[in-house]
């Protein structure tokens, strides 16, 4: 599918076109709007509540990312957070009367209302990175198959709910426990009922984790229809398609769990380094579990100019889906030298981590300044791109931003 600009482009010529044409109504100054700029009569494009400057990849089912420069907030607000779907959304639900039941070879059959989760269980809070696993993958070469993500699969939200190990233990916890699935009320594309969207899951001890929550606030807010309302599995750290929306079934499994799209090439990277282009076997890919090292500049904006000064001021955030960051380096001569930014710490495990750094550029020019984080186990980002994989998963290649320095 075309860019998100270039069909908005399109189809803004096409509107603006019909309307001169079809009411004798010029557009003033047509040829003075800026060239991403766009109409207020096209907003309707993008669901409900979401800003009309994100990406689009595809629209049956949503995939929308958000630029990078639009991901400066701490907490990435609703209006501003990718959304990746495998079905069409679901309509008219309610939290009144919704239901979560367990059950699976090893848990004890159980269901508890929305009203008992939130009455019965000790309510937690984390801020969490969410992070669709193919985030990046128009960075790969050769191409890879999938919606062409760049940068901004991704965003920081603050989580309510409650932890699923209390529920799960709740319930009846078996001691044999292996994995958990998931099952929510989203669509198929083919509009069958029967048909499974996506059922994926964690390893439990993953699921047992602090920051595993069944949640139902994004922000403080009743998490928006297309994120998930009314309930919706958070598992931070790991890619966000383990963290299933519209949450009302969670299975306990004495085995890896083998729901939609846990099996097969989905969501899955070669056990082994492979050549670029390589037909990898089922039989050798592995599971992607957590997130690796990644940074962000989110200001400025690519493209950024310096009219009177050599100095800029960069910031962005950096996150990892195990243990922590330790650091993050900056470039403006492509990798040859580095500066160390100032990093803040996180609010708790897996939240991003605000840096910032002050630049001077030694001359004028155009340069790229290089974001590289580091993470307490010494893995770093590749400058260029990570290894290969045939889904085009887990990218995490140094962003970079161009600027000019006119004088």
């Amino acid at each position: 599918m075309a860019s998100f600009h270039t069909r908005r482009g399109f189809l803004r010529k096409s509107v603006l076109s019909a309307l001169t044409a079809g009411l004798g109504l010029p557009v003033a100054f047509a040829d003075r709007m800026p060239r991403q700029y766009v109409p207020l009569l096209l907003e309707g494009e993008l669901p409900p509540g979401k800003d009309h400057r994100l990406t689009v990849l595809g629209d049956r089912p949503w995939n929308i990312e958000t630029p990078a420069a639009l991901l400066d907030d701490e907490l990435t607000p609703a209006r501003l957070l990718f959304v990746r779907n495998n079905g069409r959304t679901p309509e008219g639900l309610t939290a009144a009367g919704w239901t979560l039941s367990i059950g699976g070879e090893s848990a004890q059959e159980k269901t508890f209302t929305l009203e008992e989760l939130q009455r019965n269980f000790k309510t937690y809070t984390y801020r969490l990175v969410l992070e669709c696993g193919g985030n990046g993958r128009a960075g790969f070469s050769p191409q890879t198959s999938g919606n062409q993500w760049t940068d901004g699969g991704v965003g920081c939200v603050e989580w309510t709910g409650v932890r699923l190990r209390d529920v799960l233990e709740a319930a009846g916890l078996k001691k044999d426990a292996v994995y958990i699935g998931y099952y929510g009320r989203d669509v198929h594309l083919s509009g069958d009922p029967d048909k499974v969207v996506i059922s994926r899951g964690v390893p439990i001890a993953k699921a047992l984790e602090d920051e595993t929550l069944l949640a139902w606030k994004m922000n403080g807010q009743d998490i928006p229809l297309i994120h998930g309302f009314p309930l919706r599995l958070v598992v931070g750290g790991f890619p966000g398609s383990v963290c299933g929306k519209w949450l009302h079934r969670v299975v306990v499994r004495n085995k890896v769990h083998d729901g939609e799209k846990m099996e097969g090439h989905s969501y899955r990277v070669p056990a082994y380094p492979v050549e670029p282009g390589t037909k990898v076997p089922e039989a050798d890919l592995k599971i992607i579990e957590a997130m690796p090292i990644k940074s962000l500049i989110t200001a400025p904006a690519s493209g950024a100019m310096l009219e009177r000064s050599r100095t800029l001021r960069v910031r962005g955030h950096a996150w990892v889906g195990e243990g922590r960051v330790q650091e993050v380096q900056l470039s403006y001569d492509y990798g040859t030298t580095w500066q160390k930014a100032t990093l803040q710490p996180p609010h708790n495990r897996f939240d991003w981590q605000r840096f910032e750094a002050t630049l001077t550029f030694p001359e004028k020019g155009y340069y790229e300044v290089w974001a590289k984080a580091t993470d307490d186990q010494g893995r770093s980002q590749p400058m260029v791109m990570p290894a290969w994989n045939p889904g085009g998963y887990i990218f995490n290649g140094c962003h970079r931003i161009a600027v000019r320095v006119l004088s």
